[in-house]
């Protein structure tokens, strides 16, 4: 399938970031042969390390983050990018599923590819029998399509198909100051410095 859509008005914030993007992504399945086939053979995703955590760090004072279990499979996927998708295994039974509209919760997890990459994912989700939204325009330039993974995590892949393999991400979403500046202010105690501050940034 190729979908063409007008492209996305180059605009950049002038702001200062600390952060390189993402590192890794850390979910959790009770089913991780599962979870592994769906991620490397349906989207293609490769594995790059699969490990059990040493022991210790589960429960008790040396934990440090982890899912309160020991022993328990810890596997990595290839993202994209330099970034990773990362899962635990939960053990199955022992944690309700998620709530992803929860306050706190992960909504869903949007993954940004190619023009291209964007039609070969159609192509998998469609021969692998996965139901999905079909290609949605999410903003102006921009495309996704919407599809569950077998934890029920909900993933998106988007692209702005005008920029082929130089997609731009921040510049397809950075408003104006004008365009921002209504519903920044629309905040309960939102203040006009407030405000002034938060745009900043953000181009004229």
């Amino acid at each position: 399938m190729n979908i063409q859509y007008a492209a996305a008005t180059e605009r950049l914030h002038s702001g200062d970031v600390l952060a390189r993007g993402v590192h890794h992504l850390a979910l959790t399945t009770d089913d991780m042969k599962g979870t592994t086939d769906f991620y490397v053979n349906v989207l293609g995703m490769p594995l790059v390390h699969a490990m059990k955590v040493p022991p210790g760090l589960g429960t008790g004072p040396k934990n440090r983050g982890n899912p309160p279990y020991e022993e328990i499979r810890h596997y990595f996927f290839d993202m994209g990018n330099d970034s990773l998708m990362a899962f635990f295994e939960i053990p199955k039974g022992s944690e309700p599923k998620a709530n992803r509209n929860a306050v706190g919760g992960m909504q869903h997890v949007a993954i940004s590819v190619t023009h291209e990459r964007f039609d070969d994912i159609l192509s998998r989700l469609e021969a692998h029998g996965i139901a999905n939204s079909g290609p949605i325009e999410q903003l102006p330039g921009m495309v996704g399509v919407y599809f569950l993974d077998p934890n029920g995590i909900r993933v998106e892949f988007a692209c702005q198909p005008s920029q082929d393999d130089d997609q731009k991400n921040i510049a397809g979403v950075t408003q104006t100051k004008d365009q921002a500046r209504a519903e920044l202010a629309s905040l309960p105690g939102a203040d006009e410095g407030w405000v002034d501050g938060l745009l900043a940034s953000l181009p004229d």
